[in-house]
């Protein structure tokens, strides 16, 4: 690999004299033509509409490394996704603050939808889900905070709650707002639609996308049904090769997760440990629910989790498990996740 010029670190993101400009857009063109097999890329093309994925992001951070001497973390791909964007990372001269908000589709029309990811998660998850809503409402995947390697991560529902909206309200500081998340990430989406309720602001929708409390805070009789509910399963499952229950940032293997780590580690521990603590007080909005039609680890019945606890409870059913619901039956769920929007879209 080509080594650029002058190249030098400044804080923790690489800085490149201007002289080298002409340089660095070179080397990483032809980087990316190597490693997305395509000849013809622009410096405004987005990677992952070119068919990039976490994978070939580590190759793309480890070839950056291998030019400037110093590594960015692989997380960065979804910050800077545009050749142009990590020119201009690479320029920088002083660190940069890192927003949560990760465009995961642009529009001009309708309001901004943000959508928070599940428990070691990360904006990757939505990828497959985002390419099949059609509607033109901007789409924003929430990321979170220290699974850059720069921040401790968040270790409360209610931390990630504050760390996502102080973002969210720099950039839409007035409602009506569009909430949505993804397993943990249902309960912090809960937690902001309260924090925004209390402060006076309209939540135009709300969607729980398979989310559940830890089962220490159930009422004793779900406890009971959902722990012979995982017998049960165990007992199926018994002699078949592990699968793991969640996805740490929509990595596409276990390889690509420790190259990532421990930052990754560190994200998915706190946020076990934020789940483990949290119990839910009364939201009085209502909750668009959508649950697996697969039950495995998780509560059969969401209403009986659920209608004490929020002002109204719509629940709908998606086939696939918990993880397959968004990995394998992605349009099924943005069908439904669509026509929430149009409900939206035809209230306002």
């Amino acid at each position: 690999m080509k080594r650029l010029p002058g190249c030098s670190l400044r804080g923790p993101f690489h800085t490149v004299s201007n002289t080298t400009t002409a340089s660095t857009i070179e080397l990483l063109t032809l980087t990316w033509q190597r490693l997305l097999q395509n000849p013809a890329i622009g410096p405004d093309d987005n990677f992952f509409d070119l068919g990039g994925d976490s994978a070939l992001a580590v190759q793309l951070f480890s070839a950056i490394a291998d030019a400037c001497g110093q590594k960015l973390p692989p997380v960065m791909i979804y910050h800077v996704p545009t050749i142009a964007s990590q020119v201009a990372l690479l320029e920088q001269r002083s660190s940069t603050e890192l927003s949560p908000l990760v465009l995961l589709k642009s529009a001009n029309e309708g309001i901004p939808v943000f959508i928070a990811p599940g428990l070691g998660g990360g904006p990757a998850e939505f990828f497959q889900l985002i390419r099949y809503v059609d509607l033109p409402h901007p789409i924003y995947g929430l990321q979170p905070k220290g699974i850059e390697g720069f921040d401790a991560p968040c270790e409360r529902i209610e931390e990630f709650a504050d760390f996502y909206l102080r973002a969210i309200l720099r950039l839409q500081p007035h409602g009506p707002y569009i909430l949505a998340g993804y397993s943990l990430g249902g309960l912090v989406a809960l937690e902001m639609a309260r924090s925004l309720v209390k402060d006076g602001q309209e939540i135009k929708l709300l969607v729980m996308l398979d989310s559940y409390p830890d089962i220490k805070f159930l009422s004793i009789r779900e406890r009971l049904l959902l722990t012979a509910q995982r017998a049960n399963v165990r007992v199926r499952n018994f002699g078949r090769p592990p699968r793991p229950d969640i996805r740490l940032g929509g990595l596409a293997s276990r390889d690509d997760i420790s190259t990532f780590a421990p930052a990754f580690e560190r994200v998915r521990d706190a946020a076990y440990l934020a789940l483990r603590h949290y119990r839910p007080t009364f939201y009085p909005g209502k909750v668009k629910f959508i649950r697996a039609a697969e039950v495995s680890e998780f509560p059969r019945d969401p209403k009986a989790i659920w209608s004490h606890l929020v002002g109204g409870l719509e629940v709908e059913t998606v086939p696939g498990d918990h993880l397959g619901m968004l990995t394998t039956h992605y349009e099924k769920l943005a069908a439904v996740f669509s026509r929430y929007l149009d409900e939206v879209a035809h209230s306002v």
